[in-house]
């Protein structure tokens, strides 16, 4: 299995996320509150220092208010 962290689809997905966050006029502080997470937890998703995983992805778009499934059909077209 490839690695994730650093591939053109990982990086596509934080610039696919930061878009999204700041297209709903979140802060990363504001959506770590959502989350009930810290603010570091955002960052570390966005900078690619950190994968999340499939619920969480869901839980960010039902948060942000993004289409789950339009963003990982967009996802899947990269390579």
């Amino acid at each position: 299995m490839v690695k994730t962290l650093g591939s053109a689809r990982h990086k596509a997905l934080i610039a696919y996320l930061i878009e999204a966050r700041e297209r709903a006029g979140l802060t990363q502080t504001e959506l770590a509150e959502k989350l009930g997470e810290y603010q570091s937890f955002v960052a570390r998703l966005e900078s690619g220092q950190r994968r999340g995983d499939v619920l969480e992805f869901l839980e960010l778009a039902e948060i942000i208010g993004f289409d789950a499934e339009a963003g990982l059909r967009q996802l899947q077209s990269i390579d």
